[in-house]
């Protein structure tokens, strides 16, 4: 049997990111890739994306649970306005950008799980072909 407690407050920036993201999963002892489940903290300032620009994952299941401020979460078709203690589910093949509007009032921060934990990211181009 294996526990681990883990306060990302006491955690260093995860990578190389521009924005302020910290791997729970990671300092749990789960490694990044081929891992079941990748568990991380992300803080948004006005302006700031989740890191990852527009795009879509072949076999990864993202969600974004909002616990602070109000996150957005652009489609094709849609933009998801996700409130504190709402989350978004995005199924394999679905193109999403995670962002805070540049005028938002506040910081979002947002706990976004991946699963299984895989580097299958693509970049998704809304105004032409994948």
């Amino acid at each position: 049997m294996g526990y681990h407690l883990i306060d990302p407050d006491e955690l260093d920036q995860w990578d190389d990111r521009p924005t302020d993201v910290r791997s729970l999963s990671v300092a749990a002892g789960y490694d990044y890739q081929d891992s079941k489940l990748g568990l991380r903290v992300y803080e948004l300032a006005p302006g700031e994306q989740s890191g990852l620009r527009y795009h879509s994952h072949d076999e990864q299941v993202e969600a974004f649970y909002v616990l602070d401020g109000t996150l957005h979460v652009e489609t094709p078709d849609d933009e998801y306005v996700v409130e504190p203690d709402q989350a978004l589910f995005v199924d394999p093949g679905s193109p999403q950008r995670a962002f805070n509007p540049d005028a938002a009032d506040a910081a979002v921060r947002v706990l976004a799980i991946g699963a299984p934990s895989v580097d299958d990211a693509r970049p998704y181009d809304p105004a032409g072909d994948e």
